[in-house]
């Protein structure tokens, strides 16, 4: 009995026919609906008598498989040179002039539909169209050939067999990896207190097909209590892939190295990270265009042979190995590793790839994803992540200066910029006389940071009708070869803020705020929970994990949840309370009473540091008040120098967070935390930032903590607007917009002292609302026990 292999007739056609240079970015760029709406146009000519998105299929032996290959195509027509398969294909370029200007893979994909509907309807020919069509103006150009059965047959079958090779490597591969799985052991002696348990519900809820959310305490191995079980689901064909979606670079690293451990255990899987293109371009600039870039040009011409080779040799594709392997076969890295990625058990890769509409992983993916389980690392950082893949803004002043670079070279887009312009200037001169009104009636949110703006319940429907023609404009200007990187911006921007307008609903705000004389217009969401539930859906099974879940009611309202139909659970902490020391200082940090108490902050980290020598990480909720306390905590270093050299800074040592620290700064921040110091050394960092969340300094290479504050945000525009949204929900709209966000960092920040049974430290509160039962409550058990 040969081996089933399911395909799609283009994920076949792709595969061997696709040939030539990466295609410039900007032609991806345009939303699955533009096209959808061309095709819908040609086929609204069709006539009575024809057929419409046709579901068709066949069977294919080749050697030892059996291809299952089916699709649907665009059109069947009824003609007098017979029935024909119409296949349409829109494009923002210049439409083709002669049949040397098509592409082969677009009639590659007609004429397996072709041989499918002879076949099926014992036809003894068929004749196939391409149907090309150019989206703004609607201009379509068809050109046609006939073929006899014979003619296709032979051509689908040769088409198999050069696919064979790659889906015969893959059959073998998916043989060896359920055998490896079958005899996978858990690569620990035993579960730590809670794992087993975690390890269990993700099982379960991968069996049931449900969402789960699980708060689980650092420490407890949360990484290998969810891989493990989701790569045993695969080996019990309940999945065919897993994501491991993260927000950092730490947690990623996590994960490679989960998946290495269950390697050497015997498991035989194919994982892929996907770094992002601009860390990973060979490159000195992103530019993905075959003149400028010897990896994109050719890239499909030998890509097969690329793919073929890395996943013959090779499990675990990490960074590293995907460069290697571009290199030696000349291909995009960041290109390469999607593509592998489709063809991967496993993928780890920041949570856009799926959950965003600009970047998610769209071809072969709806396919799969009915096998496929998301594990969604450090979940709590995917409330805010999602606000900002569902939100849009412009700015004035990008639209000024490409009106200036377009006047006497682009005279479409200087026009269409220069009304875009003119737009936000009467945008401007309304907000200065007091706001705009519409139908729906302003919506102001109180606060700092409502000053020279306005913020309204209703799309702003005269932009978005000048943004749809400057971006046929820029689009057409792109298509012909114009390589201006401002261009290209304002192009991305405007889809980006067109493909928003579609998604908003009450949902969502538009606001615009003046700052100086440029303005800024965002189209906000508020709530994204019905889009993630959205761009997750059909899925099998939907992971959510993180030690700061916390309140589960709120993150399960947040992420999509149900809390009727999925899952819940919460780990408590494996460690005893006698690991850690939790103080609270009952001082107000609030922003009005900062200057007052910064001088008694610092004099109680002095004090901490002078306590416990060791090595210190101290929070703040943000970097000018950081700053602040260290300048002061430095001062009274040198004082108590002067009055006793012994008690002064001689065995006491400083590091600073700094915004924006490139990759080497940050290491040796990290560094810095050595178990063997014979120094005191005090780290300061803030809150939210990247050493409060995905670092692990176990052992003596941190032995105290303090957090400054409780973490919440600054009172702005946006979070007042969040703040009224959910009022008028009927929640506690102060705590969703400020104490929840602001205490899970907190809870991040404190997460990094006790992170294995033999650490010990000391953690030190510093706010007087952490004696509040509106903050207490949220604090872990463990925390509670107060000196």
């Amino acid at each position: 009995m040969p081996q089933t292999v399911q395909l799609s007739v283009r994920a076949l056609v792709e595969n061997v026919y696709r040939s030539g240079d990466i295609e410039a970015g900007f032609r991806s760029a345009a939303s699955l609906a533009e096209g959808t709406r061309t095709h819908q146009q040609i086929q609204k000519q069709y006539g009575e008598q024809d057929e419409k998105e046709v579901y068709v299929s066949a069977e294919i032996a080749c050697e030892d498989l059996l291809f299952v290959i089916d699709g649907r195509c665009d059109g069947l027509l009824q003609t007098e040179e017979g029935l024909t398969v119409d296949e349409i294909k829109s494009t923002s370029g210049r439409l083709p002039v002669s049949m040397e200007e098509t592409y082969p893979v677009h009639w590659a994909q007609a004429q397996c539909y072709a041989y499918m509907v002879a076949k099926d309807r014992e036809l003894p020919g068929m004749r196939i169209q391409l149907t090309y069509v150019q989206k703004d103006l609607g201009d379509s150009r068809r050109f046609g050939r006939t073929m006899t059965f014979a003619e296709l047959e032979r051509f689908v079958r040769e088409t198999v067999a050069r696919y064979y090779p790659y889906a015969s490597m893959r059959s073998r591969h998916a043989a060896r990896r359920d055998a490896s799985i079958k005899e996978l052991a858990f690569p620990f002696p035993s579960y730590r207190a809670g794992q087993r348990k975690l390890a269990a519900s993700v099982y379960q809820t991968i069996a049931d097909g449900r969402k789960l959310f699980a708060k689980a305490p650092t420490g407890i191995g949360k990484t290998m209590s969810t891989l493990y079980p989701a790569v045993k689901a695969v080996g019990e064909g309940l999945l065919q892939r897993l994501f491991y979606l993260t927000a950092r670079t730490t947690t990623r690293a996590a994960a490679e190295e989960a998946l290495a451990l269950l390697r050497e255990g015997g498991l035989h899987l194919h994982a892929v990270t996907i770094t992002a293109k601009e860390k990973v371009c060979f490159k000195d600039e992103v530019r993905c265009t075959g003149e400028y870039c010897e990896y994109a040009k050719g890239y499909y011409d030998r890509i097969g042979e690329a793919l073929l080779d890395m996943l013959g040799s090779e499990t675990g594709m990490t960074r590293a190995v995907i460069e290697r392997y571009a290199r030696k076969h000349r291909v995009c890295p960041f290109e390469f590793a999607l593509d592998a990625a489709y063809a991967a058990d496993a993928v780890v890769c920041d949570y856009n790839y799926i959950f965003d509409p600009r970047v998610s992983l769209k071809r072969l993916f709806e396919e799969q994803k009915r096998q496929t389980a998301l594990l969604v690392d450090e979940a709590h950082n995917l409330v805010d992540r999602a606000r900002d893949m569902y939100s849009a803004e412009l700015r004035k002043a990008d639209f000024l200066a490409l009106q200036r670079a377009s006047r006497s070279v682009r005279p479409d887009v200087y026009r269409a910029a220069k009304a875009v312009n003119d737009y936000f200037i009467g945008l401007r001169k309304e907000i200065a006389a007091g706001g705009v009104e519409t139908a729906g009636g302003p919506f102001q949110a109180g606060g700092p940071g409502a000053a020279g703006a306005s913020v309204n319940r209703e799309l702003p429907e005269p932009l978005i009708g000048l943004l749809e023609p400057l971006a046929g404009a820029a689009e057409r200007q792109l298509a012909a070869g114009d390589a201006d990187p401002l261009l290209a911006d304002v192009y991305f921007a405007c889809q980006h803020f067109l493909r928003t307008a579609k998604l908003y609903d009450e949902r969502f705000v538009t606001y615009a705020e003046t700052e100086r004389s440029d303005v800024r217009i965002k189209l906000f969401c508020l709530d994204p929970s019905h889009l993630l539930r959205q761009y997750g859906k059909g899925c099998r099974a939907h992971i959510l994990f993180s030690a700061t879940l916390s309140p589960l009611p709120y993150f399960m309202d947040m992420l999509g949840g149900d809390e009727e139909t999925d899952y819940a659970v919460s780990i408590p902490s494996p460690f005893s309370p006698e690991q850690l020391d939790v103080r609270i200082e009952q001082l107000s940090t609030r922003y009005r009473d900062r200057e007052r108490t910064m001088e008694r902050v610092a004099l109680l980290l002095r004090g901490m540091a002078g306590r416990h020598p060791g090595n210190m990480l101290v929070f703040f909720p943000s970097y000018a008040y950081m700053n602040g306390v260290y300048d002061r905590f430095m001062e009274l270093g040198l004082k108590q120098e002067e009055q006793s050299p012994a008690a002064g800074r001689g065995g006491m040592r400083t590091i600073v967070q700094r915004s924006n620290m490139p990759e080497e700064e940050r290491d040796a921040f990290l560094t810095a935390f050595d178990a063997g110091n014979e120094s005191t050394l005090v780290g300061f960092a803030v809150m939210g930032g990247i050493f409060s969340e995905g670092i692990d300094l176990a052992g003596d290479r941190l032995t105290g903590v303090a957090i400054v504050g409780v973490g919440l945000p600054q009172v702005g525009l946006e979070r007042n607007i969040l703040k009224d949204y959910f009022d008028r929900q009927g929640k506690n709209g102060f705590e969703y917009a400020y104490v929840f966000p602001g205490m899970n960092k907190v809870l991040q920040a404190g997460g990094r002292l006790i992170r294995s049974e033999r650490d010990r430290g000391t953690l030190l509160l510093i706010d007087d609302r952490y004696a509040q039962p509106q903050y207490a409550r949220l604090l872990p058990p463990e925390w509670r026990g107060t000196h």
